[in-house]
């Protein structure tokens, strides 16, 4: 004979499963549990429909392939989110996030469009409104968008400056 149909093992089982049910019944009315589905409580975070990563990934200076830093990139993080901001996107449609580095820092600097998964390289502060109108109107700057030959090195295209850093005020050199 099998366990399932042993009468008194089946028994056994649904006296567990009731247990368990009670439980569960005495947990939900408890006034310390809200019984509601997750799906019912208000979102603490918005859900933006796109993500825009900036690397803002800084190495030391005279490093071969440089940096994202180096070019720009923590200029161009506080414009896009100061443009997405003016432009009413920034609460639900677009959120300008920094990032480490994405690995393509020849191309630089980057900003990685998600969940849409294409990558912008070269971006100047002139290209920010250019991206911006771009997300308002569902669409992507073509000519900043990375092909595949731009994540491997040796047949990407050229690498843009990286800026020379000015003396601070006051310093004497």
């Amino acid at each position: 004979m099998t366990a399932l149909a042993e009468p008194s093992r089946c028994r056994s089982i649904m006296q567990r499963s009731m247990r368990v049910d009670e439980c569960f019944d005495k947990l939900s009315s408890s006034s310390d549990v809200d019984p509601r589905p997750r799906s019912h409580h208000p979102r603490l975070v918005p859900q933006r429909k796109r993500y825009v990563f900036v690397c803002v990934n800084r190495r030391p200076d005279g490093t071969p392939k440089g940096s994202c830093a180096a070019r720009g990139s923590v200029e161009i993080h506080a414009a896009l989110k100061a443009e997405l901001q003016a432009r009413g996107l920034a609460r639900a449609e677009v959120r300008a996030c920094t990032s480490s580095c994405l690995d393509v820092c020849w191309a630089g600097p980057i900003v990685a469009v998600e969940p849409d998964g294409y990558f912008y390289g070269r971006v100047t502060m002139a290209d920010v409104p250019r991206i911006v109108d771009a997300f308002a109107n569902g669409e992507r700057v073509e000519e900043l968008v990375l092909g595949t030959n731009e994540f491997d090195e040796p047949t990407a295209g050229p690498s843009l400056p990286m800026q020379v850093p000015t003396p601070s005020e006051g310093s004497s050199s």
